[in-house]
C-alpha cells in the first residue's frame, strides 16, 4: 500500500511513518520544513520527504491512504481537497497505528501528564534488555533504546506512548482511545493541554473512557499517591495494582535518596524486597517511571504471579531522553541543564531533584511559558510556587493564547510574586531579552551557578546560544 503522510515531520509522526515502511509500505511524507535528526532517519529509511502542500502533487502521488496529523486542519488545500473529492480515504495518525499495528498486539500503554516519554522509553528498553523484541513507538527521542520505533516480533508486547491530546482536527477524541490497551499506566493526572480540555474534570473523562478499554485479563497501573488518579475508582472490570510510596501500594518506592552519581531507591513486591536501583536519574517521580516500567515489563513478559523474577536488566545503565534533565554544558564553574518540563507540577520537580543534586550552587530557572496551558493566567499561582525552588528566575516571552476565551498569563505579574516572595526575577519581552539577562547574570556572579532552561519548545534557540556563549568564553 502506498501511505502519503501529511506532516511527516513530528516526531511521533515520523516514527509512525517508519514503523509502516518497515512492515512492507511505500511511505511517502511532506511537511512545511524538515530537519535533522527526523530528515536524515526518513530518507536513510527510504521514505520521501516533500516540502510544503500540492494538490497537484498529491493527486499524482497516486496514494492509497493519507494519515493527517493532528496540527492540520482546515484551509490546508491538501485538506480541503481531501474532503471536497472524496477521492483518497484519509485517516488519523492513532487510527493508522490501530489498523495497521495496534489491533493485534498486546499494548502497554503509557498515559498520564508527565513522564509519558521517559517511562515508554524505560519500558521497550527493559524489554530489549531482556531478550524480548519488543515493539514501541516513544513520542521523544530516546536516548535508550536507540531510536523512537521498533515493530518487534508479533508475539512481543508493543509499547507506546498513550497521549491525551486530541487525534485530528476530524477526531477530537483522545489518541489513546485507539491504542487497544492490555496494560496501562497511569502515572499521574492533572488539568493540561487548555486548548482542548474545559477543566481537570473534563480531562478524567477521556481517561476514564480508556480505562474502559482494558480487558478483564489485562491491568490498570496507577500512581497511588495522587489524588486525581484516584478519584477514578473504583474499577471492578480488569485487575488494579497500585505503585507508589504508600504502605498500601503492592509496589512501593522505598529509600529514595539523592547522591552524587543521581539517587537511588528500593522497590518492594507485596512487603518483599524486589530490587534496588541505583542510577543517574533524579527525582522521586523518576523512581516512579521506573517502578511502572518495571512492573510492566515484568506483567507482559511473565505475569503476575512471577513478578518477583523479574530483574530489570540494564536499568542502572538507562540514559533517559533528550530534553530531559539533559545536561548541555558542564564545567566547575556553570552547568546548564535543559529540562522539557512546562506543567507547574513537573517545573517544581525537577527544580527539587536538581537542587538536591547540586546543592552548593546558585540555581538559576529560566522558564519559558510556551505550552497552551503553562502561558494562561490560571496557572500563575502554581507556577510561582514551583519557580520559588530557584535562587532566581529569568521567565521568557509568553506565546500568545490561541483560545481567545482563556486570559493569557501576566509574566510582569508572575515576577512580581516571585520578587515580593523572595525570588530574584526577571521577566522579559523577548527571549533574546532572556538570553542576555542570563549571560549577565552568570559572569556577575563569582559562585558556582546551576542554570536549568524549562521549555516544551525551543526557546527560540537561546539554549544552544547560551551554550556556544560559555564554549567560547572564559568559564
Amino acid at each position: 500500500m502506498r501511505i502519503y503522510f501529511l506532516g511527516v515531520a513530528g516526531t511521533a509522526m515520523g516514527n509512525a511513518a517508519l514503523l509502516l515502511r518497515d512492515l512492507g509500505h511505500e511511505v511517502i511524507g511532506s511537511d512545511q520544513a524538515v530537519y535533522p535528526p527526523m530528515s536524515e532517519m526518513l530518507l536513510t529509511a527510504g521514505v520521501e520527504v516533500l516540502e510544503g502542500y500540492s494538490v497537484d502533487r498529491l493527486q499524482k502521488l497516486e496514494a492509497d491512504l493519507v494519515v493527517i496529523g493532528n496540527a492540520f486542519s482546515r484551509g490546508n488545500e491538501e485538506v480541503e481537497f481531501l474532503l471536497e473529492s472524496r477521492s483518497i480515504p484519509f485517516v488519523s495518525l492513532p487510527s493508522v497505528l490501530n489498523q495497521f499495528v495496534l489491533s493485534k498486539r498486546q499494548n502497554i500503554v503509557v498515559t498520564g501528564t508527565h513522564g509519558k516519554t521517559t517511562t515508554t522509553s524505560l519500558t521497550a528498553y527493559l524489554l530489549e534488555q531482556s531478550g524480548a523484541n519488543p515493539g514501541y513507538l516513544i513520542g521523544g527521542a530516546p536516548l535508550d533504546p536507540d531510536r523512537g520505533w521498533n515493530n518487534g516480533s508479533a508475539d512481543a508486547p508493543f509499547v507506546i506512548e498513550g497521549d491525551e491530546y486530541d487525534s485530528a482536527f476530524f477526531d477530537k477524541r483522545s489518541k489513546f482511545i485507539h491504542y487497544v490497551p492490555h496494560i496501562v499506566i497511569l502515572n499521574n493526572l492533572e488539568f493540561d493541554h487548555a486548548d482542548i480540555f474545559r477543566d481537570l474534570e473534563d480531562v478524567k473523562r477521556s481517561f476514564d473512557h480508556l480505562i474502559r478499554l482494558i480487558p478483564r485479563s489485562g491491568f490498570l497501573l496507577i500512581n497511588e499517591d495522587d489524588s486525581n488518579v484516584l478519584s477514578l475508582l473504583p474499577i471492578n472490570w480488569t485487575r488494579v495494582i497500585r505503585v507508589g510510596v504508600s504502605e498500601s501500594c503492592e509496589l512501593r518506592i522505598t529509600k529514595y535518596e539523592t547522591n552524587s552519581k543521581g539517587s537511588k531507591f528500593d522497590l518492594e513486591w507485596k512487603n518483599r524486597r524486589w530490587l534496588s536501583v541505583e542510577w543517574a536519574m533524579l527525582g522521586l517521580f523518576n523512581a516512579r517511571n521506573a517502578a511502572m516500567a518495571c512492573l510492566a515489563s515484568a506483567l507482559s513478559l511473565l505475569g503476575e504471579d512471577r513478578i518477583s523474577n523479574f530483574q530489570a536488566p540494564g536499568i542502572e545503565q538507562f540514559r533517559g531522553v533528550q530534553r530531559r534533565q539533559q545536561i548541555r554544558l558542564e564545567t566547575d564553574r556553570l552547568i546548564a541543564i535543559e529540562d522539557f518540563a512546562h506543567h507547574p507540577t513537573a517545573i517544581k520537580e525537577i527544580l527539587h531533584s536538581v537542587r538536591a543534586r547540586y546543592p552548593n550552587r546558585r540555581l538559576i530557572a529560566a522558564f519559558e511559558p510556551r505550552s497552551n496551558t503553562s502561558r494562561l493566567e490560571i496557572m500563575r499561582v502554581p507556577l510561582c510556587e514551583a519557580l520559588s525552588q530557584a535562587d532566581t528566575v529569568v521567565i521568557g516571552a509568553a506565546k500568545k493564547s490561541p483560545d481567545k476565551h482563556r486570559e493569557i498569563m501576566n509574566t510582569e505579574a508572575l515576577a512580581s510574586d516571585l520578587n515580593a516572595s523572595g525570588i530574584a526575577t526577571i521577566a522579559n519581552v523577548s527571549n533574546e531579552a532572556s538570553l542576555k539577562a542570563l549571560i549577565e547574570l552568570c559572569e556577575d556572579d563569582s559562585r558556582q551557578q546551576l542554570v536549568v532552561f524549562l521549555t516544551n519548545g525551543s526557546f527560540d534557540g537561546i539554549i544552544g546560544q547560551f551554550v556556544d556563549h560559555w564554549l567560547g568564553g572564559s568559564f
